[in-house]
């Protein structure tokens, strides 16, 4: 891919968004990637590169930011959670759906190479298998980040189909990094575990510790959502979202490997509203279309993971002493 794009990541402070930019920037150069959110980043946080303030609902402020920086893809991760998302569904889905459309209509508008959207295993519902997952099966989403994210999904394959907009997306499952706190969702928890242990604080999950998700370290899918981007287009043969699999497992599962590093951590387990999120979700994903279109395979299981985690997380520590 040519070394000129340049590109625009919304919610560039968010917990994909962090690691993504810091990818990015290695990929293109500092000064062709322009990281936006709704608030500046803290003292402690994001520099190096463009940084710009930026509401996606705000359609002007985002044509001017396109246009005069000659922008020629958009990753847009601007989002409320599935979480956050019960707390305030009609501003999950005015920002969910509008801000895409305002990316989708720049992105047409301004003829743009590229638009890279994430979805979400929340698209699945009660009704959808719940092991091994496919690619096109039953989805009755019960969250409102669920039913903004099939919508999305549709219009995303939409503009492909109707104006031949290159639109790629993927749909994430839980999502493990060390790079930023998480914000607002309901795997949150993998992140959270971690925090605690490296703080010696007794931790106390939200969910069941029976409760198995699909859930992806964040490099994995940093290199899935690359790879996809990068991939030649005349390969891919799904236009709404491509499911991706990382490793499944519980509360209980991810604890018991952490203690292996950290013997004295201590779990409770006091499930509240999100169990029931958690519980319409798969356990375990068949990505067997990203195998085949873009050659997609994941490198961490949960023992690689939890190490890598524990390093990262510590060395974060030591820094700040």
């Amino acid at each position: 891919m040519s070394k000129k794009e340049i590109i625009l990541v919304t919610g560039a402070l968010g917990q994909i968004g962090s690691s993504l930019v810091k990818k990015l920037r290695d990929i293109y150069g500092e000064g062709q990637v322009i990281a936006t959110d709704v608030r500046h980043p803290d003292k402690n946080g994001k520099s190096g590169g463009i940084f710009e303030v930026l509401n996606v609902l705000n359609k002007k402020r985002l044509q001017e930011l396109v246009h005069n920086q000659g922008v020629t893809q958009i990753y847009h991760l601007a989002a409320l959670l599935s979480a956050t998302g019960e707390q305030h569904p009609h501003e999950a889905w005015h920002l969910n759906i509008n801000g895409l459309l305002n990316v989708l209509e720049v992105a047409r508008e301004q003829s743009l190479t590229r638009v890279y959207w994430p979805s979400s295993i929340a698209v699945f519902g009660d009704h959808s298998p719940k092991i091994n997952t496919p690619q096109i099966t039953v989805m009755d989403p019960s969250t409102i980040y669920g039913i903004s994210k099939i919508a999305g999904e549709s219009w995303c394959k939409y503009y492909y189909k109707r104006y031949g907009l290159d639109v790629r997306s993927i749909r994430y499952p839980g999502i493990i990094g060390y790079d930023a706190l998480p914000g607002g969702g309901t795997t949150d928890y993998a992140v959270d575990i971690f925090h605690k242990a490296i703080g010696g604080e007794v931790y106390s999950c939200f969910l069941k510790p029976d409760t198995r998700l699909p859930m992806m370290y964040m490099p994995d899918a940093i290199r899935a959502t690359l790879e996809l981007m990068h991939a030649e287009g005349n390969r891919l043969t799904v236009h709404s979202s491509y499911n991706i699999s990382g490793c499944s497992f519980t509360p209980h599962e991810i604890a018991e490997e952490i203690k292996k590093h950290i013997p004295g951590l201590e779990v409770s387990y006091q499930p509240d509203q999100r169990q029931n999120i958690a519980d319409s979700w798969p356990e375990s994903i068949n990505d067997q279309p990203a195998r085949d279109d873009w050659n997609w395979h994941p490198e961490y299981d949960l023992p690689l993971m939890t190490s890598d985690m524990l390093t990262h997380l510590k060395e974060k520590l030591e820094a700040k002493e």
